[in-house]
Parts: structure tokens; sequence; C-alpha cells
């Protein structure tokens, strides 16, 4: 189990976030939020995917009204993402926000962030400090060098965290986001180092879902194997059903999130393999939709390594040629021909 880094507890409506809390997965709507209906839907089918907090973008007055709204018909606490209108972040604190997300770049004047602290703290609101660094000014310039950006992204950090904590306001979440793997992991390491707050983690900007799975695995997990993270989103153009569930998968190859579904390991194949396994590994795959046990099953193709995975699965089907041995917990209960490899999985999956 990766030990997590010690942080004050935020609490965000019914969600800890912080260390002595699971990290939380978030996402964002991205539906138009005055459609009230498909936003209420989608935010949950994020809750079913396994989301434990919903970012909605409240960009004009109908938006805060509509969120007002939305707030009500949902049982998962809110988020609001505020860019440039301070008096946005204030309608979305009284719409019933539970957290706020402010943008250093985008919102600099003091009284405005005094009048949005001040409304936080009477509605008891959590507040994200989100530096991204494309919103950053002197980071607009193409050749400054990485170092020195990362080192622009802490101070424009400290300089408003500064401004929260003269206020006597410490609900408070950060993140620092860049599209560049290295970037990020950089700068969230020297967060980490110079605050005790919980960490919101996500690589911005990643692309297609087939193109930011790996960027976003690189670097969320090496973050959250050294202990930085409570909170993560994917971030990834299109469904946001995607995106939890790459996270989701990160979050359980490190031992953060407790696998409620099957587990499917399939052998590389080589020359040895007598079968079609990789066909045979996507039957076995259908077969296992809509099964909600975290079961392991494993898919093998020859003696080498199947009957090792044999002793990790709950079960496991090692293929010879136009045959399968089928071992539970480590010991062989069958041999049968190919065209009943499916058929005895599924008996043995019934009974488990």
């Amino acid at each position: 189990m990766t030990k997590r880094r010690k942080t004050v507890t935020v609490k965000v409506g019914s969600v800890k976030i912080g260390s002595a809390a699971p990290v939380a997965i978030q996402s964002m709507t991205k539906t138009p939020t005055v459609d009230i209906s498909r936003c209420v839907k989608q935010v949950n089918q994020l809750v079913r995917a396994g989301c434990r907090l919903v970012r909605i973008a409240v960009p004009t007055r109908a938006d805060t009204a509509a969120f007002a709204k939305i707030v009500q018909k949902v049982t998962i606490p809110l988020i609001a993402d505020i860019h440039f209108s301070p008096q946005r972040a204030i309608e979305s604190i009284e719409a019933g926000a539970a957290k706020i997300r402010l943008n250093p770049g985008n919102i600099k004047n003091r009284k405005d962030i005094h009048r949005i602290i001040d409304a936080a703290k009477m509605h008891k609101t959590a507040i994200r400090i989100g530096v991204n660094e494309a919103s950053i000014r002197d980071l607009k310039i193409k050749d400054v060098p990485p170092s020195r950006r990362t080192a622009l992204m802490l101070r424009e950090m400290k300089k408003y965290v500064r401004l929260f904590e003269n206020r006597n306001f410490t609900q408070l979440v950060l993140s620092a986001k860049s599209s560049d793997t290295s970037r990020t992991i950089e700068v969230n390491r020297r967060i980490a180092r110079s605050f005790n707050y919980p960490i919101h983690l996500g690589l911005t900007h990643a692309g297609l879902p087939e193109d930011a799975q790996i960027p976003s695995a690189i670097t969320l997990g090496t973050l959250l194997a050294e202990g930085i993270g409570d909170t993560i989103r994917v971030s990834a153009a299109g469904n946001p059903i995607i995106e939890t569930k790459i996270a989701k998968q990160i979050l359980i190859a490190l031992g953060l999130y407790k696998r409620t579904e099957p587990e499917l390991i399939v052998c590389p194949t080589c020359a040895r393999a007598g079968i079609d396994v990789i066909k045979l590994a996507r039957k076995v795959k259908k077969a296992l939709a809509g099964i909600d046990k975290p079961l392991r099953i494993a898919v093998m193709g020859c003696i080498v390594n199947g009957p090792g995975e044999a002793t990790d699965a709950d079960i496991a089907v090692c293929a010879a040629k136009n045959k399968a041995y089928i071992y539970r917990n480590a010991r062989k209960i069958a041999t049968v021909p190919e065209n009943k490899i499916i058929p005895t999985l599924l008996k043995e999956l019934k009974s488990l």
C-alpha cells in the first residue's frame, strides 16, 4: 500500500479530502450547464462510474442559476469552475457549490479575492487554487526554460495562498497543471514540499482518450506512488466516463482503489501458444461483462507461465492445442475441449 503524504483535511460537502481520506476521483461535465436535465444525467453517470466529485463550468449568470438547480437534483458534491468573473464565484457559492475552483492567472484583484473568501467562509465552501501553466502571463513566451516555468508556477501559487491565509482561510486544495508530464510532476513535488494542503492532480490538455491515458498514468502514477495527491482527474477530450475509468485503473494499479469488477490477466503470447490466446481472451472478457466481483481471471497460452498464474488467480484457463486446463484457486479442476472453455468458465464463475 502506498504511504500517503500527510495533509490537513478539507471537507467538500460530504467528501473529506486529505491524507486520512481515500484518493477521490473527480471529473467534469461536458454538457451545457444550462441544459439542466442533461447535466444532471451526466453527473449521475459519473457517480455510477466512480466519481466522488464533479466539476461544472459556470461562465455566465444563466449557468450559475442552472447550477443552483442542479445541486438540488444530485447526491454528489459539486464544484463550480470559475474563470475571470468574481461574481460567478460568489453566485456559485450562494447556489450551493461544495467547492469552487479559482485560477490565479485569471482573477488577481485583491478586493475581489477577499469578497470570494468572505462568501466561502459564510457558506463553508472549500476553494481549489488551480494554477494552470497556460494562464500565467510570464509563461506565454515560448523560450522560457522548464526549470523557470515550474519556479514561476510555484511563485504564483505561494502569492495566492498567502492572500487566503492572511484572511484566515485554510479550506484549500491546491493544484498545478501543465500539458507537459515532467513539469507537472516537478511542480507538484515542489508544492508538496511547500504546503500541507491537499493536492488535486491532473495533466491538462492530455488529448484524445487513447492519447491521454499513458501520459496521465505516468504523471499521476508517479506522484501518487510518492504519496502525493488527494484527488485526481484524467483530462481527455470526449466522454468523461472514459476519464473516470482511466482514473480508476491508475488508482487500482497502486492499491489506492478497491477493485469491484474482474481483473483479466492474459499472457503476451509467443510461438509456444497452441491456441489463439487473444481470441480466447476476448471471449472471456465478454463473458465477464456485468460481473461485479473483484475476481482475478487468467488466460494463459502455454505451460511456462500458465501454472504459475493459476496459483494467483481465482480461475485460470491454461490453453493447449484444441483444449484447456481449468484451474480454480491453484487447483486443476477440469480439462475441456476448446469449445467448452467459455461454458465451463461461466459455470465456475457462478459458483464463486
